[in-house]
């Protein structure tokens, strides 16, 4: 059975050790970069390798430029004069060549988790390999977290995993660019959907970036009303509900998804997919990226 959105913890158990089964951590807390790993260190699933948001999983923020190896696996850098967010998006050589040292290629079923429920930065993974045509990757139902209160097994082993040749499979309609969601985002037979916080969304607060508020014409979602309280993905039933009223007719392949730096709002995709509704799309850049620009608009309320 290949797992495509979420696997459950008795399903992985039965698969540790097997060498078609990858497993990766991607526990990442935001306020400090380093904590995710040093955790892992102490302990996580046996066999699994740590992915870094930062290190591994974004390009080097521009306009810094740097032609050095600046991520763990094999290098990522390079050149491009445009201005980006905070967590740029992998390009197609940068990510094959992150998932070939991984040990990736199309007969392993990944499985991703971290403690955020699968928001930071599990799905940012399993999105990355859904873009790039591997569809055999799963977040984590109920993350570390349950996987720890179940007992399950942990170890704090140094874990290896041979290199394996990716073939990427490009679809480069799953991710937009500012351009692409400046064009669309008052066009009423499209939807774009901002994944944080109602009172980020607002311009309330802004802990992180430089400006406040939300693209004009975004909806909000917040990503965090896909999990319960224990950090499982809600009833399939409960989310059709909540998505349905808030994306109406509009097709999901018309559905944009951003959030701060293109992390959280993939869980929103993630949710979508759970549940049968269809695969959206991601402004990968975000709102970190749309600000980078300041002839681009802002909004602080519901328009």
């Amino acid at each position: 059975m290949t797992h495509k959105t979420l696997v459950k913890s008795e399903d992985l158990i039965k698969h540790l050790g097997d060498p078609d089964w990858a497993i990766f951590d991607c526990r990442f807390d935001l306020a400090n970069s380093e904590q995710g790993e040093k955790e892992y260190r102490e302990s996580h699933i046996p066999g699994a390798l740590y992915v870094h948001l930062e290190q591994d999983l974004s390009a080097p923020i521009k306009p810094k430029i740097s032609s050095r190896h600046s991520g763990r696996y094999s290098g990522h850098a390079e050149r491009s004069n445009k201005p980006t967010g905070r967590h740029p998006w992998l390009s197609l050589k940068q990510a094959t060549i992150l998932l070939s040292d991984l040990g990736i290629d199309e007969n392993v079923q990944v499985v991703v988790y971290d403690a955020k429920g699968g928001a930071l930065a599990a799905a940012r993974l399993w999105w990355t390999l859904r873009w790039l045509g591997h569809d055999a990757v799963a977040v984590l139902d109920g993350g570390w977290q349950n996987w720890v209160n179940t007992n399950s097994p942990t170890s704090h082993e140094r874990e290896l995993r041979e290199p394996r040749k990716f073939k990427p499979r490009e679809r480069p309609e799953l991710i937009l660019k500012s351009d692409d969601v400046n064009r669309i985002r008052l066009d009423k037979h499209y939807k774009v959907i901002d994944a944080r916080g109602r009172e980020r969304y607002l311009g309330l607060i802004e802990p992180i970036d430089p400006v406040a508020g939300h693209i004009p014409g975004a909806i909000n979602i917040p990503y965090a009303n896909n999990l319960d309280e224990n950090g499982f993905f809600l009833p399939p039933s409960d989310l059709k509900k909540m998505y349905r009223k808030e994306l109406g007719r509009t097709p999901i392949d018309r559905c944009v998804f951003y959030c701060g730096s293109g992390v959280t709002s993939i869980h929103n995709l993630l949710a979508l997919m759970h549940i049968g509704m269809g695969e959206g799309r991601l402004y990968a850049g975000s709102w970190s990226d749309w600000i980078s620009d300041e002839t681009r608009p802002v909004a602080t309320d519901e328009s």
